[in-house]
């Protein structure tokens, strides 16, 4: 026969392993799914490096512009790092809720690579590229927005190219050329049209 003591300590231990399963049950399904929505963006790791001032090329809809904008961010010393993080802090202006030009919650920059002299491959994320607002002047805001960005801030830049999620991809959101290279000079000569529309 078992004896009584260890028998209501079994009891005991199963009482406590039900309530305990009941309560992680309780937690996932009250708020499990919340939490999993709010935390499916990834995090970046914090910038090391001195602020620095910068210029970002912000583009406003409205008017149809893209005008200078000097802000002070952190910028790490590869020059292909600073590139991401010029980029990251310029598409940060764009998902603030009051922003110029809106881009669709969880838009990024993947990447930014600096491959051979000149040439700079933007990697975009597929939020931002799927739920891109269709136009010829929206799209055309985007991608002379990142590149000035980018021209302006790091230097010996003459070619940039756009890829969505590591590939090619025809357009923007239907308007844009993304199989083409892009012509920094170009892009310089557009920008000071765009500055120039009363």
């Amino acid at each position: 026969m078992i004896p009584r003591h260890l028998m209501i300590a079994a009891a005991v231990m199963i009482v406590i392993a039900l309530a305990m399963g009941l309560y992680a049950w309780h937690i996932r399904g009250a708020g499990g799914t919340e939490t999993a929505s709010l935390n499916s963006q990834p995090v970046a790791p914090p910038v090391s490096g001195p602020t620095e001032q910068v210029t970002l090329y912000v583009a406003y809809d409205d008017p149809g512009v893209l005008r200078p904008r000097a802000a002070r961010i952190p910028l790490p010393a590869g020059r292909q790092e600073r590139a991401q993080e010029l980029l990251r802090a310029l598409l940060n202006i764009y998902l603030d809720p009051s922003s110029p030009h809106p881009l669709a919650a969880g838009s990024e920059i993947r990447d930014v690579y600096l491959v051979e002299p000149g040439l700079a491959v933007i990697d975009l994320n597929p939020v931002l590229a799927d739920n891109h607002r269709s136009g010829v002047l929206v799209e055309e805001l985007t991608m002379a927005s990142l590149v000035q960005t980018l021209s302006a801030n790091v230097p010996g830049l003459t070619r940039a190219k756009i890829l969505v999620d590591g590939k090619e991809r025809d357009t923007l959101a239907g308007h844009l050329d993304l199989t083409a290279f892009f012509d920094v000079s170009a892009i310089n000569q557009l920008v000071l049209q765009l500055q120039s529309v009363p």
